[in-house]
């Protein structure tokens, strides 16, 4: 990643997200070392511009910020961190620096868990497109598509072994490699996963005709 760190004097504006609400948490400014510790250590490191040292956000009061992705603008000159506070960010004692409630419920990390299975198809077929050598996916790719049918067959009757004599965490377990496996025949089939959320959704229209 290139930043332009010349232009503000050797600092850039540092925005902290946090990754599972998007509630914006605070500004800091980040120079070269910063960065470079940051990216080291995957906790969120600021330049003191009063202090005029590096400063880990949290090394005194535990309330750290760890990073799960960073993002350069486009003119390089302006970072977006998304990050996990591990308590309130402001040292006033608030969620955010602005003083807003910064609510990290089951309801909010359920929807974002649901996203996920957007962005894991949009790493399949990243898969799809380049193939790499030693992928799991990728060799599911080359087997073709009669074995990545067979696959979300095996892995369904695994699943329904679980509910019926297993545990519940073997049944999400199994479930999971279920949904993994049909979200790569989809791909292959130049299909997504939205599209059955679109299905499912049109037949919980009381409408809905079975075709």
């Amino acid at each position: 990643m290139e930043i332009n760190f010349d232009k503000l004097g050797g600092l850039v504006p540092a925005i902290v997200q946090d990754a599972d609400t998007d509630k914006v948490l605070m500004l800091g400014f980040m120079n070269k070392e910063a960065y470079e510790k940051t990216v080291a250590t995957n906790l969120v490191t600021f330049w003191s511009r009063t202090r005029n040292c590096l400063w880990t956000k949290g090394e005194t009061s535990g309330n750290t910020l760890t990073v799960k992705e960073i993002l350069n603008d486009c003119d390089q000159d302006t970072l977006l961190i998304k990050a996990v506070p591990a308590g309130p960010v402001c040292h006033t004692g608030a969620d955010t620096c602005w003083g807003e409630t910064n609510k990290r419920d089951a309801a909010h990390n359920k929807e974002n868990a649901l996203l996920f299975l957007s962005e894991l198809q949009d790493f399949i077929e990243k898969r799809h497109e380049e193939m790499p050598e030693g992928s799991y996916t990728t060799s599911l790719f080359k087997d073709g598509l009669n074995r990545m049918s067979q696959k979300v067959g095996e892995e369904a009757l695994e699943l329904v072994i679980e509910a019926t004599n297993g545990t519940n965490d073997r049944l999400i377990y199994e479930g999971s490699d279920m949904f993994y496996h049909l979200i790569v025949l989809l791909t292959s089939k130049g299909l997504r996963i939205e599209q059955l959320a679109s299905e499912l959704r049109e037949r919980h229209n009381p409408g809905w005709k079975k075709h």
